[in-house]
């Protein structure tokens, strides 16, 4: 009897334990109050992928490579692609070995277009990139493990006209002549993914349920006729997160509002919180975080808001405004021309925040900054434009070379000439520029000769020669934008233009601003002053 109990007993406690389980499962613990208390957000690292490439139609700078763990890949790329005798191409002197890498951004899509960076190794024997054309390129994450290169998906393909560092920062340096860039070359292959991470504490299947809904109800989109939220719990730990169209340049703001979203609704917008935020906005060390929980709430904070941009603190009103750029309301646009022309702090994430607004006056807006005097104020707003769909009448520019634009750009301010070296080939002209004095002449890559005419007052006589190809010449108003056009008629390409103009102005021949790459920096501090402080 004693041991018939003793099982008994036994299994008795067992089943208790079972129960005491399944009773643990079935609770779902009590959420915080916030998101970003749950939660930690994953896939919002950048991804690097390389791959090695073939770079053509170099003037004779290029180079038989040598034997090498990148010459094997290279040929084994150009096999899979039935290139007939793969090693003869890679001994002529026309051909370059590169390697090649490009960033995949957090939340990037299929088809989406990234900068690419070449450099050719020692072993590759050429001498300068300058004027090639980068052939089709596979990039995969690629890791070193026990000795041995692992390979991942394939997740971009890249090729195009290659800009050298030496065509934007000169070539006396001979690293210069052998690392470039293909702007804009790379096409992502494959979407990436991302989403929210469940702490333990908090890990369970309702938990998830509960904080997808919260994001939800907030954000959401229409798929044709079909509303459907961003959020979707796919685990007891995670939510996938798909990128709202609204923040789709500004993945940090929209992690911010993700994580600034309260988790049970009838939380969400009582009165007292939203009397409590208006006082959080009126002061300076909570100001920030109030105006992502206040556009986290979406219309029901909008006039806590339109009320914030009243005062008379220049920080405080930027706060309100940015998060009504994001709830799409007009009332935002002044108050963030005055972020952008009054502090340098202020102007990109100002700039981010209307580049999304569907109100077509801040294309409007965008436009007026072209008369502002700081250079990377005027280009920060053009390059924004490029994100508008109404913005054509700004952006569109003229094809001077493939791939390449230029732009002419009113502006009552100092004239100025921009280079890009990011996403796009293009040269933008600010205002009316002096014209280009050229005293003797312009030596210029790939047999490039500028000479003033000597005939013709105001002009400039153009000429290209080349071994093995027609001499080429015209003759061009001698204006930037002439000097642009004449270099491109000729056969030139980009990074023929962008090293001419560096000459001009190295040699005092452009007289205005020459520029590259002047856009506004994000994470830039703003210094309060005593004043300001106790707003």
């Amino acid at each position: 009897m004693a041991l018939a109990c003793f099982g008994g007993c036994s299994l008795m406690e067992k089943s208790g334990d079972k129960d005491a389980e399944m009773k643990k499962l079935l609770d779902a613990p009590e959420p915080p109050e916030f998101i970003r208390e749950a939660v930690a957000p994953r896939g919002l690292n950048p991804i690097r992928v390389t791959g090695v490439g073939l770079v053509n139609s170099l003037p004779g700078t290029g180079g038989p490579a040598d034997p090498s763990g990148y010459r094997e890949q290279l040929i084994e790329e150009m096999r899979r692609n039935d290139v007939k005798d793969p090693n003869a191409v890679l001994e002529q002197p026309n051909n370059a070995l590169v390697t090649v890498t490009a960033v995949v951004p957090a939340a990037a899509k299929r088809g989406d277009r990234v900068d690419l960076m070449l450099a050719a190794p020692t072993t590759s024997n050429s001498s300068n990139l300058h004027g090639g054309w980068l052939l089709d390129t596979r990039m995969r994450m690629q890791q070193m493990i026990q000795g041995r290169v692992r390979k991942g998906d394939l997740l971009a393909l890249g090729m195009g006209s290659v800009l050298t560092r030496g065509a934007v920062e000169g070539d006396a340096d001979q690293l210069n002549r052998t690392q470039a860039y293909v702007l804009g070359g790379g096409v992502v292959q494959k979407s990436r993914d991302m989403g929210l991470v469940i702490r333990p504490e908090f890990k369970h299947v309702e938990v998830s349920k509960q904080i997808a809904a919260a994001i939800n109800r907030r954000l959401f989109f229409f798929d044709g006729t079909t509303r459907r939220g961003v959020a979707k719990p796919v685990e007891d730990d995670f939510i996938e997160i798909e990128m709202h169209p609204r923040y789709e340049h500004s993945l940090g703001r929209y992690f911010a509002v993700l994580n600034a979203l309260v988790i049970d609704q009838r939380r969400a917008a009582r009165q007292e919180r939203l009397t409590d935020l208006s006082m959080k906005l009126g002061d300076v060390s909570t100001a920030a975080d109030a105006a992502l929980q206040l556009e986290a709430l979406g219309e029901s904070a909008i006039p806590t808001l339109i009320t914030g941009l009243e005062n008379p603190n220049l920080e405080l009103r930027f706060y309100a405004a940015e998060a009504l750029a994001y709830l799409d309301r007009n009332e935002a646009v002044e108050s963030l021309l005055e972020s952008i022309r009054e502090d340098s702090a202020f102007r990109h994430a100002s700039l981010l925040a209307l580049e999304g607004m569907n109100d077509p006056r801040a294309s409007e807006s965008l436009s007026s900054l072209f008369d502002v005097p700081s250079i990377e104020t005027r280009y920060g707003a053009f390059a924004t434009l490029h994100f508008r769909p109404d913005a054509g009448q700004w952006t569109t520019g003229e094809a001077i070379a493939k791939g390449a634009t230029l732009h002419e750009v009113p502006s009552e301010a100092p004239p100025a000439v921009v280079v890009s070296t990011r996403k796009r080939a293009e040269i933008v002209v600010f205002g009316n520029c002096q014209p280009i004095d050229i005293e003797t002449a312009i030596l210029g890559p790939g047999g490039l000769v500028i000479k003033p005419s000597p005939t013709d007052p105001g002009t400039l006589r153009i000429s290209r020669f080349q071994i093995g190809q027609q001499d080429r010449r015209t003759k061009t108003p001698a204006t930037v934008a002439g000097l642009v056009r004449g270099i491109g008629s000729i056969g030139g390409n980009y990074a023929d233009i962008v090293a001419t103009l560096r000459l001009a102005k190295a040699k005092g021949y452009l007289k205005d601003q020459l520029a590259i790459d002047p856009l506004p920096k994000a994470l830039r501090t703003y210094y309060r002053d005593e004043e300001s402080s106790e707003s």
